[in-house]
């Protein structure tokens, strides 16, 4: 018997279409193109046998903010969040640390000067993010459920992570903890926009903090498919679509794909203004990771560093901002900054008996084909002096090895495409339907969609019910989405 939908995609996105499809009750089936599902999700024995590895996501503050994925019974399909004590650390060079509590009065108490500018900054949006993150995760274009607070957040994401830090925040700790978060943005922190970054991951470690899967990433994406098969539905690996031709009878499709990949399998019907549009899209900076086997943890010069999973390693906000700014011009700074996540603290299954893993990536040019290992290790040993004397083995992935395991991953970007305002709002093309390509029963999904890159699953939420609602099967909005 024909499904009734096809995903085309096992990531976050496309497990989060194909559970609501399913929970409406279409015959709901995942092509996944690769021999393991979970897209960014997967985990694998990248160094050493017993050494799981997070191979692109690993901290997920957003799917805890993810109304979406709050809806789902996951403890029940065996997925468990393991919470560090402290969502983030970023040390400087002075010895203290700088560190994102859940507890707003124990944030600004590593602040100083800074906590009170910091505490007005966020709270108002942390007391009601259970709520308000439906907002934030909506497409752009939308009505929101809290117009004032959503007005207010607005202001100021709309502007630079420099301007917001510099005039909201005092001294170098608080700037350094916002500027961290704003380069998640892959953006430099200069340009507009990318405040919304720093507020948002900001705002979730209050809220609901930066946890990890016990176990691995893997074990999120387990539990997603989990449910996913409960509800009927049924998951194809090592099944590429090469041509949309071959879904043809299903009627509805959702693409998990970024817009090159959808060109390659629908252009030939596509119209041709929208397959132009879509070959214009722009794909941002790239990351480049390492993976690490340790024989002991990472000897931290600041102990605060130890009480969180993940720890920002990139100095002063001038210093972050000034390596943001060099992947722009094609170069790699020679003080990156470093996005740092340390699992086996807080997790030990990941690794033998008194064994630890640890990874990092930093951003450098789309498609740059250099090593950055030694500049990434070096900024580790400036925070945790005889850190490359607990390695037992490093693995590599460049921004052509992330694409070469996942093909959305175009050139190493791992957002599903440039997060500047411009491609914010259209993305993937300037379209007052974001979800719906100009073929019928064909959707789009992708972090290539609204609201962007990130493990949230709103972008294959909404996608799903856009279809849905075409078919005139829309259930009511349990996701709060």
């Amino acid at each position: 018997m024909s499904p009734d939908a096809v995903v085309v995609g096992s990531g976050p996105n496309g497990l989060a279409a194909a559970i609501v499809l399913a929970s409406a009750g279409l015959r709901t089936v995942i092509r996944e193109a690769q021999t393991a599902p979970g897209g960014g999700l997967r985990s694998e024995e990248l160094t050493l046998p017993g050494f799981v590895h997070d191979v692109c996501s690993a901290v997920h503050p957003l799917a805890l903010s993810s109304p979406f994925f709050r809806s789902l019974p996951l403890a029940a399909a065996g997925l468990e969040w393991v919470h560090p004590p402290a969502a983030l650390a970023h040390p400087l060079d002075d010895g203290a640390a700088a560190v994102l509590e859940r507890s707003f009065d124990a944030t600004a108490a590593h602040l100083g000067v800074g906590g009170p500018g910091w505490r007005a900054l966020h709270e108002p949006f942390a007391r009601s993010w259970a709520t308000f993150a439906g907002d934030v995760l909506a497409p752009p274009i939308h009505v929101p459920r809290h117009p004032i607070l959503m007005a207010r957040f607005g202001l100021k994401a709309l502007r630079s992570a420099t301007g917001v830090a510099r005039g909201a925040l005092r001294g170098s700790a608080a700037r350094a903890l916002f500027a961290g978060n704003a380069a998640h943005s892959f953006l430099p922190l200069e340009a507009a926009g990318t405040a919304a970054f720093g507020l948002l991951l900001g705002v979730a470690g209050h809220a609901v903090g930066w946890p990890i899967a016990r176990g691995g990433s893997q074990r999120f994406a387990d539990a997603l498919i989990a449910h996913f098969r409960l509800l009927g539905g049924e998951l194809v690996a090592g099944a590429p679509v090469t041509r949309i031709d071959e879904l043809d009878d299903a009627r509805t499709v959702v693409l998990d794909l970024t817009p090159r990949q959808v060109v390659q399998i629908a252009g030939h019907r596509l119209p041709a203004r929208y397959t132009r549009a879509l070959e214009r899209y722009r794909y941002g900076a790239a990351a480049f990771k390492l993976d690490w086997a340790l024989d002991g943890p990472v000897p931290w010069r600041t102990p605060e560093c130890a009480r969180a999973a993940t720890v920002h390693l990139g100095g002063t906000m001038e210093e972050i901002a000034a390596s943001e700014a060099a992947h722009e011009r094609g170069e790699v700074h020679q003080r990156p900054f470093v996005l740092f996540v340390q699992p086996t603290l807080f997790d030990p299954s990941r690794a033998p008996p008194g064994r630890h893993t640890a990874w990092a990536y930093c951003h450098v040019p789309n498609g740059w084909a250099g090593d950055a290992t030694e500049v990434i290790e070096r900024q580790v040993e400036r925070f945790a002096p005889g850190f490359r004397d607990r390695v037992l083995a490093r693995h590599v992935i460049s921004p052509a090895g992330f694409e070469r395991r996942n093909a959305n991953l175009v050139g190493g970007d791992i957002s599903g495409g440039m997060m500047d305002l411009r491609q914010v709002f259209a993305r993937p093309v300037p379209r007052p339907l974001p979800y719906a390509a100009p073929l019928k029963g064909v959707y789009l999904c992708s972090a290539s969609t609204p609201p962007g890159g990130g493990v949230h699953g709103m972008g294959g939420f909404h996608a799903a019910r856009a279809a849905l609602g075409a078919l005139g099967a829309l259930p009511p909005d349990a996701a709060g989405g």
